[in-house]
């Protein structure tokens, strides 16, 4: 599958209703063979290809919190920058 063929694919956005305009979004698809492809609105060329069996790996991890964590620090961020407008100091 070639990079002109992604472009095909039925690509579901996960893009939260408040997210503020021009904000990035994780795009996904299934490909050919089963394969799961991922990308992020802001860089569509770039993309990420897994297989079915991590990705269902990956969404179980999720739904079981395993990755609570690491969304905590990300909403800490997104509110830091949105009172400053300025990138969050690390």
């Amino acid at each position: 599958m070639t990079r002109l063929d992604w472009q095909e694919l039925d690509w579901q956005r996960a893009a939260p209703a408040d997210l503020p305009e021009g904000a990035a979004y994780l795009e996904v698809a299934v490909g050919p063979d089963d394969q799961i492809l991922m990308r992020e609105s802001n860089d569509p060329e770039t993309v990420v290809v897994t297989t079915r069996a991590k990705w269902d790996a990956f969404i179980k991890g999720v739904k079981a919190g395993e990755f609570d964590d690491f969304a905590d620090l990300v909403e800490d961020d997104f509110a830091d920058r949105t009172e400053t407008d300025e990138p969050a100091e690390k």
